[in-house]
């Protein structure tokens, strides 16, 4: 549950001033692993930063801010069919790295300067095959859909892609084959998955025992991924992807059944987009303030309540968290319920809220 950890960057060569001393005394460091990021000299600062924001792209902070914005501001049925690719296609990268046990670039003569996921394997990039199918999909889903110009999309795709995959190298967590593999393997998932979104998505939402169906594929698939390898922070990731899934098509399922968002019909498609005032930008924000106030606030009282609770069922000591999220009996009951409780309140919960304060 800790949020991605990038080193600060340190001073450039020959700076010797206070703000560089402060500079190294300020490396993060992992919560679960204890890990630091290396010492490095930044002579590109711009370049830094933007590498930087490429990595979020595939970080949870991110994930947490663009889905249920699309869900809760833009399109509600784009935004369910992305968590749908972006499950599968995370699931299966994730599982992937623990059977092929590719190590991470060695350090020297890399230099690392990210530490969260360094306990992982390398081979798939799964930022780069986040980073190649939430572009592509969205333009998948949208071109027909909404009316845009086709180029938009275009050159959306190459600039978000290659700015997350170049991030990986630069920040020495991949080598170039790790996110060539990357690509690769998404086009191919895409290629064979994608025609079946739209069935999933409807079964999703319209079959009377999609639910449990939901609750316990998700839940299998992640005692499975669990028994592939030995504990890395991946084990705990794969559980909250798989958990944020399972939550998203269950509150989708739960929203349908209560006719609380409804899909435009067919024959109004393509849509046109609305015109921008200041009531809908005005609206937009206090949805994403609400809604994610409320988003975290179940992540962190879920929280509080599974880790202590799992280690009383399995009879694990629970005064060191680190250690304890390192059994399985704790860390997959805690990421999954904990992320299934996310996911069920950004389609349900909080669309709740909107439609019972008038904010819809």
């Amino acid at each position: 549950g800790s949020w991605p950890q990038v080193n600060v960057p340190l001073r450039e060569s020959g700076d010797t001033s206070p703000r560089g001393a402060r500079a190294e005394g300020g490396l993060r460091r992992h919560t679960m692993t204890g890990e630091e990021g290396q010492l490095a000299r930044v002579s590109n600062w711009p370049l830094y930063y933007l590498f930087c924001f490429g990595a979020e792209l595939g970080n949870e902070l991110f994930y947490i801010l663009f889905f249920p914005f699309w869900i809760w501001n833009l399109d509600p049925l784009v935004g369910r069919r992305l968590v749908v690719i972006w499950v599968l296609v995370m699931y299966l990268g994730q599982c992937t790295k623990d059977i092929i046990r590719w190590p991470r670039p060695a350090s020297p003569p890399v230099v690392k300067l990210e530490v969260f996921y360094n306990s992982e394997y390398s081979m798939p990039s799964t930022h780069a095959m986040s980073g190649t199918a939430i572009p592509i999909s969205m333009v998948l889903l949208t071109y027909g859909r909404w009316q845009y110009p086709l180029i938009y999309g275009l050159i959306l795709i190459p600039c978000w892609c290659s700015l997350v995959c170049l991030s990986r190298i630069y920040m020495g967590m991949h080598s170039i084959l790790d996110i060539i593999a990357g690509f690769l393997y998404t086009i191919l998932i895409l290629a064979v998955f994608y025609p079946f979104v739209d069935l999933i998505d409807n079964f999703n939402q319209t079959h009377k025992y999609a639910p449990l169906i939901i609750i316990g594929l998700h839940l299998a698939l992640g005692i499975f991924s669990f028994t592939l390898d030995t504990w890395s922070t991946s084990r705990g990731d794969t559980a909250e992807i798989l958990g944020s899934g399972a939550g998203i098509a269950c509150g989708s399922h739960v929203t349908y059944k209560m006719g609380l968002v409804l899909d435009p019909s067919l024959d109004t498609l393509p849509l046109a987009g609305p015109p921008i005032t200041m009531t809908l930008f005005g609206k937009a924000i206090l949805r994403i303030l609400i809604g994610m106030v409320f988003v975290l606030v179940v992540r962190d009282i879920m929280k509080k309540i599974t880790i202590p609770l799992a280690c009383k069922i399995a009879n694990i000591p629970c005064d060191d968290i680190r250690k304890a999220r390192q059994h399985m009996e704790v860390e997959l009951p805690y990421r999954y319920i904990t992320y299934g409780m996310v996911g069920f309140s950004i389609t349900f919960f909080v669309p709740y809220i909107f439609f019972f304060i008038g904010i819809s």
